[in-house]
């Protein structure tokens, strides 16, 4: 009999995965983040517009948020993509985002993303929003859109710094005997 070892098609070494290409030569500023590639600060420099292209063979982690056998970008992502475009122009707190469709990672192919942060309204704000489309496509569809504000985030405090609270009052019986 002959060995089936060698027939077992199994590979032993890591998938070939999609390089960064050089930006610069097409006149984008690259950046440095593990889903948007590069960023184009328009002529006026109000807007700001990042990209990316992404498949599940670039960035297979993706392929982790498997929602009924479709991978769909988590929502916290969508967060992540507009804080990053607001850093680009000082506008670092996300005042609100709502998200209007999910966004699919194809099995094959690819999909480009563009966040766009447009100019400031008169109150300050800035509006972001998370665009995608599948490469060799024109139609592009609106995934989320927000609000972003200059200033830092804040953490909430660790709790009143008296405890229990002055206005606290005691209980007679326990929440489950009543």
């Amino acid at each position: 009999d002959l060995p089936t070892y060698a027939f077992e098609h199994e590979r032993y070494w890591l998938e070939l995965v999609e390089g960064r290409a050089d930006v610069a030569s097409a006149g984008l500023d690259a950046m440095d983040h593990p889903l948007l590639g590069a960023v184009v600060h328009s002529s006026s420099g109000e807007e700001v517009i990042c990209t990316g292209r992404w498949s599940a063979r670039s960035h297979p982690w993706l392929k982790d948020h498997d929602v009924l056998g479709t991978v769909i970008l988590p929502g916290t992502a969508f967060v992540e993509l507009a804080v990053r475009a607001g850093d680009e122009a000082g506008y670092e707190r996300l005042e609100e985002l709502v998200l209007h469709a999910p966004l699919v990672i194809p099995e094959q192919g690819t999909v480009q993303v563009q966040v766009v942060l447009s100019t400031p309204d008169a109150s300050g704000r800035r509006p972001v929003s998370v665009h995608s489309r599948l490469e060799g496509t024109t139609l592009w569809t609106r995934h989320a859109e927000g609000t972003l504000t200059p200033g830092q985030n804040t953490t909430p405090a660790d709790g009143p710094a008296i405890w229990p609270p002055a206005t606290a009052t005691p209980l007679t019986s326990s929440p489950q005997e009543t």
